[in-house]
């Protein structure tokens, strides 16, 4: 049984041709209702800190529950900035990816150019794996050097085996980013070297790592080994909170001068994994510090409440040109949300379409997502489907679909010109 109670519901047909219909409910959990604080200057989320929020020094943060995908706190988290080296996942997506569907082999051998080995190795003055410049290492342990050891060169060799050269790797990499819903996050190479183009922000990266942990458990567990030896050179791994955290377990530090200090990171305890990201530190130590605070925060103070049970009816989506004027709309499955465990706080969702959808409509259509908002900050979004098929209508009733949409074009035009 849900714990949170339906308040309201409206429905708004803002355009002709393309109205975007949104249905809102107000959603409590516990009794009362209580307003969570929003800074306007730098978009916090969070209760007051009498309220058991969280003030941090982080320019930009995020904290994610995994398996839902909550947002339990978030701070600029749009913002676009450097990634420097937490950008590794995006390389090591690719990888994984390319891996999965059967493109290349852990055991492939890909040679250390000049180029890498001049601008990502020994000479380079930067992170690196410290491979032989003209060897060949195979791409389960450039994935190691890269992920382990940060090694730029790792990450050059990778792109120029997979793509011929780093350009199209890094072009790649934002194709990729796109098809995994990541809209703005930009690469102009493959390891977070500084680059004009190469920006990402804190909700994106969170959004990264959660479906790296999610879709890669097997790659995953690389990020949290705790050293690897290339070359006779034996490296610890970057990840502080390896060793300040029970059940920290990976992914990624990152420092640029231009972006600062930041870190991508993840733990689970009693069942419950969260993904913190910070950027933009001017400390290494402040940068774990702030990571782990986080994340000490998030276990203490949230825990999992269900939302909507599997096959809930969430709304109906206005139909054109059908055998029914609507249809039913549901989620995959059930969804939950993190809620703060001392006091109750005030939750928003609304279902979002695109409509009125075309008939016919088939069972199990993608039409539009389910939002959460936790005050003004997305907390949890999930697909809406169609529950049922609808078939086309008669002529008499498509027509007279067309003459209700054309009328309320029509006053939603006049309207705006008041």
């Amino acid at each position: 049984m849900a714990l949170f109670s339906l308040r309201s519901f409206r429905t708004v047909w803002p355009r002709l041709h393309h109205w975007r219909a949104v249905l809102a409910v107000a959603l409590m959990a516990g009794l009362a209702a209580s307003h969570l604080a929003l800074a306007a200057n730098n978009s916090v989320q969070g209760a007051k800190k009498d309220e058991g929020g969280l003030d941090i020094d982080a320019p930009t943060a995020i904290l994610i529950e995994a398996q839902s995908g909550s947002v339990l706190f978030e701070k600029n988290a749009d913002q676009l900035m450097p990634p420097s080296s937490m950008m590794k996942l995006m390389t090591a997506e690719v990888v994984f990816n390319a891996l999965a569907k059967g493109d290349i082999k852990p055991t492939d051998e890909y040679r250390i150019s000049e180029g890498a080995w001049r601008r990502g190795g020994a000479p380079s003055g930067g992170s690196t794996m410290f491979a032989v410049l003209n060897s060949r290492v195979s791409v389960d342990d450039l994935l190691h050097g890269a992920l382990i050891q940060s090694g730029n060169d790792a990450c050059i060799a990778l792109a120029e085996g997979i793509a011929g050269n780093e350009n199209e790797f890094a072009a790649t990499m934002t194709k990729r980013a796109r098809e995994l819903g990541l809209t703005r996050s930009t690469f102009g190479n493959s390891n977070g070297l500084p680059n004009p183009a190469n920006k990402m922000s804190v909700r994106e990266l969170g959004k990264l790592a959660r479906h790296i942990i999610l879709t890669y458990p097997e790659y995953y567990k690389i990020f949290g080994q705790r050293d690897f030896t290339w070359n006779k050179i034996s490296q610890q791994n970057r990840n502080p909170l390896l060793t300040m955290l029970d059940g920290a377990d990976g992914l990624k530090t990152g420092y640029t001068k231009e972006g600062g200090y930041g870190m991508v990171g993840s733990a689970v305890q009693n069942d419950v994994r969260l993904i913190v990201v910070v950027n933009g530190l001017d400390d290494p130590d402040d940068r774990a510090a702030e990571a782990k605070r986080l994340l000490e925060w998030g276990f203490k103070g949230f825990e999992e409440r269900p939302l909507i049970e599997a096959g809930q009816t969430v709304g109906y989506g206005k139909v054109f040109g059908g055998d029914s004027g609507s249809v039913r709309l549901t989620t995959s499955g059930p969804v939950k949300v993190m809620v703060q465990k001392n006091g109750s706080e005030k939750l928003t969702a609304r279902v979002v379409y695109q409509g009125p959808i075309r008939a016919p409509v088939e069972a199990g259509q993608q039409v539009g997502s389910f939002k959460v908002w936790r005050g003004g900050a997305l907390a949890v979004e999930a697909p809406v489907y169609t529950a049922e098929a609808v078939g086309v209508g008669s002529t008499a009733r498509r027509a007279m679909d067309g003459v209700a949409e054309l009328v309320i074009g029509l006053f939603r035009a006049g309207a705006e010109k008041l």
